[in-house]
């Protein structure tokens, strides 16, 4: 079995403290080597480049011209670069809002993700308040967060937390202020079976 953990949440939740607080404890459970795939480190540069030629904002992720044209293919890329890794037996944390991707239930859908039974997938949904996570934003002085400040109430009309079905089947973590008991539920929610997974 190889393991398939994707950390999705809005930016300032901390989904990458936690995707790299969980590598250690994963590969020491499973015995098995764990990759982090984190989409701002695969595609930054890449965006930055493709956005500063386009449009001369280097740090633009949020416009419509970038949720247009790159979002997408940045995703899937991920998404290839996640199913190689799973082909030669590697574990793979993945990390990223992927807000529309859960809304839509693709990353329970095998099918979309080239994946087969023998993949535990784990979908892990990283949530603050949004004056935290605001807050968050505004002290790691990341100059690709400029836009989103800028828009802030355009920008948090795309916030959400999953309610009702489109809760079904992640792992809620709130991350204001876990202890550490709090992340060990979170790795031993992540390494639970799960039928029909």
């Amino acid at each position: 079995m190889t393991h398939l953990v994707f950390i999705c949440g809005h930016a300032g939740t901390g989904k990458t403290t936690i995707a790299k607080r969980l590598v250690a404890p994963l590969m020491r459970e499973t015995g098995g080597a764990f990759c982090l795939l984190d989409k701002d480190t695969l595609y930054g540069r890449y965006s930055a480049a493709a956005m500063g030629a386009l449009t001369g904002d280097p740090n633009d992720r949020d416009s419509p011209l970038y949720l247009q044209h790159l979002r997408d293919p940045e995703y899937q890329g991920l998404i290839d670069t996640t199913r190689e890794n799973l082909e030669l037996g590697v574990g793979v944390i993945v990390v990223g809002p992927l807000s529309r991707e859960v809304r839509e239930r693709k990353l329970f859908d095998r099918h979309w993700l080239g994946v087969g039974p023998d993949v535990s997938i784990r979908i892990v949904w990283v949530y603050t308040s949004e004056e935290t996570a605001h807050a968050r934003i505004v002290a790691r002085h990341n100059p690709n967060d400029a836009y989103k400040l800028s828009h802030w109430d355009e920008y948090r009309q795309r916030r959400f937390v999953p309610s009702g079905a489109a809760r079904e089947g992640l792992i809620m973590f709130d991350n204001t202020a876990p202890t550490a008991a709090e992340f060990d539920a979170l790795v031993r929610n992540v390494l639970k079976p799960v039928a029909n997974s």
